[in-house]
């Protein structure tokens, strides 16, 4: 797996580094501004790139325009993006062009390193991987949307693992309930949020993020 990582902090950047290489992923290059990221990913053609929500000059949104750019200019690219904070409208922006191979996560957890390495690995592979403490932080202000109100907290519960891109079998497994009590409530959250049948739409991406969205924004 080839990696770039986008990091204004020089510590945290190279820290992310070196925790990789050791476990045999080839970190392809480093960055320490948006433009410096999407030079490096133009010329090295990673697998996933790792991006920073805050990058110079003004350490606003740099680094999450930047991934929304990388994955204009490649749709195949698995982006997992690190912010300090929970930030709903920037992590809104990324999931709406598709969720295949995106993750956002707290910085706090690559600390965590196994469960760092297991979220960039489901990206990797085209999944998808929002942290736990930006899903629990989102369904908090997400009660101005009457549709939400219509699900039971058992549905709650399955949506925010979706949301933390689980499949239904792990869902299960972290409810300890069978796959069809989970398939069972899938079916009825898309029920209440109105989510009918369709070929243009994935129903299990739409309510993930209508979820999102229902939030209040917060920048």
């Amino acid at each position: 797996m080839r990696i770039v990582i986008a990091e204004d902090d020089p510590l945290l950047r190279e820290g992310v580094a070196l925790l990789l290489r050791p476990e045999s992923l080839d970190v392809a290059a480093t960055a320490g501004t948006a433009e410096e990221a999407l030079a490096a990913i133009d010329a090295h053609r990673p697998d996933v790139a790792i991006f920073d929500v805050r990058m110079p000059p003004t350490h606003t949104d740099e680094g999450i325009r930047a991934a929304v750019e990388a994955r204009r200019r490649r749709p195949d690219l698995a982006v997992l993006v690190l912010s300090a904070y929970v930030e709903q409208s920037f992590a809104t922006e990324l999931l709406t062009g598709g969720v295949a191979g995106l993750g956002y996560l707290l910085k706090e957890r690559v600390g965590r390193v196994e469960e760092f390495l297991t979220a960039l690995h489901r990206v990797a592979d085209g999944g998808t991987a929002i942290d736990p403490e930006v899903v629990a932080q989102l369904f908090t202000r997400s009660r101005q949307d009457t549709r939400l109100d219509r699900l039971t907290p058992r549905e709650r519960d399955v949506l925010a693992l979706m949301a933390e891109g689980l499949g239904n079998g792990a869902i299960a497994e972290r409810l300890v309930v069978t796959d069809g009590a989970v398939h069972k409530h899938i079916r009825s959250i898309f029920a209440k949020l109105d989510l009918a049948p369709t070929d243009q739409v994935d129903r299990r991406v739409a309510a993930v993020l209508h979820y999102l969205e229902a939030s209040p924004r917060r920048l």
